[in-house]
């Protein structure tokens, strides 16, 4: 069987490259193997209307907001996003400065401009301060357990439970107060819960956890739209590489797929919902984890090997969705940036499950407040889990009616004019992400991510790199970002060009 891209493909011109998926990782790998002579014109099969995937900005209150990946986490040189953010002048003359690429956060979001408890009372900010520098101080340590023989406790809420509960025993104050460093304990958890995009620090396994690598910088937002990166990345691309609605099927590899019309035997071949074939020596699948758990039975075809498969099932993926309020004035001051919303009967060591219809709002981090244009006014919730689930079953009117009783209750004032529209994301319905990105689950390793990247054949010597694995799932330290998907995309588009051989190796790709 002449499958080795190689021998199989026509002279003059190149070996066929299909990509699934037209997400930055596709479009990355797309782009690169665009600028080589061995690979003229890849093709992407994109299944929705839009490239982008899991980037998503809209034009919407008068202005843009990202319904997906909302910053540039880690904005230094050592980032492929932010690099190409600049050169393409997407970013503000700031965010560029030295002094913000050299900041280090440490990956931890920035403290509330204003806290309110949900007996309407002021939450003390140094009370907040106090209680985040506890919980991030906690959350450092987690990260040394990374080469450690055997880890204390399973997961990291695990471990930060353990650590608060040592550190509540020597608390002297009255049991008022003690609740409520507890419950703004619990917000911090639900934070964290929206960065690992998890329900639960309780399934984020703790061994790996200091795998994740942050990269240094102030995390920056694009002014324009997340959008004008994907955008400009299809502009550089030959017209017609990316075909939209064309969601996939099945792919089927390790196989001898004749075609008609050159003649030519290939060891793929890609069959799309609507019935339409295009065989190919090459594939690089980069669809959401989400996407791969739901069709692992039916995607693959001979069905992946079991190791792989297993690695699938076990990587976390999980939801975080926002939530966009509109109003007509703000109730908050100029000069704040974040909301925080703390719910005075929670606290991160009870395991109390309500109802999620009675309970859902609860998981709500609180609000960003949003740059305002002119008298647009926008609030922005972030919400991850099975309650960030839920509230994708629920109409916007439900929504809209939920929060405005938070706000309400949280501001001690009944009056407080209700928001005039909701705008929202719902990543775990969308059929072809269902979710929203990757963690390190209990039970799985950084090695899980690694046998997820893998090619197949495993084992090829002739049949060589027939399906290839990008996407931000198969980055094993940069997992969960726009720059580990670019990475990764790359990383495919490379190890096509490697099997070429050296001639083709050009410098990396002039976007």
């Amino acid at each position: 069987m002449e499958s080795s891209g190689r021998r199989a493909a026509a002279p003059g011109r190149g070996p066929r490259v299909l990509v699934v998926g037209g997400g930055i990782a596709g479009l990355g790998a797309a782009h690169k193997l665009c600028g080589h002579p061995a690979f003229p014109q890849p093709h992407v099969l994109e299944a929705t209307a839009r490239a982008g995937g899991r980037i998503r900005s809209e034009h919407n209150f008068g202005g843009v907001v990202e319904l997906g990946a909302h910053w540039i986490h880690g904005p230094s040189q050592g980032n492929p996003v932010f690099q190409l953010a600049a050169k393409y002048g997407l970013l503000r003359e700031q965010d560029l400065s030295e002094e913000n690429q050299l900041m280090d956060t440490g990956g931890h979001v920035g403290l509330p401009s204003v806290s309110y408890a949900s007996s309407g009372e002021s939450v003390s900010l140094e009370l907040v301060a106090e209680m985040g520098n506890l919980f991030y101080s906690l959350l450092d340590q987690t990260r040394d357990f990374l080469h450690a023989a055997q880890a204390p406790v399973p997961s990291v809420g695990e471990y930060l439970k353990r650590e608060i509960s040592r550190r509540v025993a020597g608390w002297t104050e009255d049991e008022e107060s003690k609740k409520l460093k507890l419950a703004i304990l619990n917000s911090f958890f639900n934070v964290e819960c929206c960065v690992s995009g998890t329900h639960s620090m309780d399934t984020v396994a703790l061994l790996p956890f200091g795998e994740y690598t942050v990269l240094p910088g102030l995390d920056c937002t694009f002014p324009g739209g997340y959008q004008g990166l994907t955008d400009h990345i299809m502009a550089s691309l030959p017209k017609d590489t990316v075909a939209f609605n064309k969601p996939v099927k099945t792919i089927h590899w390790n196989g001898s797929f004749p075609e008609a019309e050159s003649g030519d035997t290939f060891p793929v071949l890609v069959e799309c919902e609507d019935g339409g074939c295009f065989p190919a020596h090459h594939v690089i699948v980069t669809v959401p984890l989400g996407f791969l758990k739901e069709h692992l039975d039916t995607f693959f075809e001979p069905p992946l090997p079991d190791e792989k498969a297993q690695a699938i099932r076990k990587i976390g993926f999980g939801t975080n969705n926002k939530i966009f309020l509109e109003f007509e004035e703000p109730f908050w001051e100029p000069d704040c940036q974040h909301i925080q919303v703390v719910w005075e009967d929670t606290s991160p060591l009870e395991d109390v499950t309500p109802e999620l219809q009675d309970a859902w709002f609860k998981k709500l981090i609180g609000f960003l407040v949003l740059p305002s244009s002119g008298s647009v006014h926008i609030l922005c919730g972030f919400i991850a889990g099975l309650e960030s689930e839920f509230m994708e079953t629920l109409s916007d009117e439900e929504v809209l009616r939920c929060l405005t009783q938070v706000l309400r209750r949280a501001t001690g004032n009944p009056q407080l004019p209700a928001p005039k529209s909701v705008l929202r994301s719902c990543w775990h319905s969308a059929p072809y992400t269902r979710g929203s990105y990757s963690y390190v689950a209990v039970g799985s390793a950084g090695d899980d991510i690694d046998l997820l990247a893998r090619p197949l054949p495993v084992d090829g010597k002739e049949a060589q790199l027939q399906v290839l694995f990008a996407g931000e799932a198969t980055h094993r330290t940069y997992y969960s970002t726009t720059h580990g998907a670019l990475l990764s995309g790359w990383r495919e588009a490379d190890r096509l060009l490697a099997l070429q051989g050296p001639q083709v190796h050009l410098p990396g790709p002039r976007l």
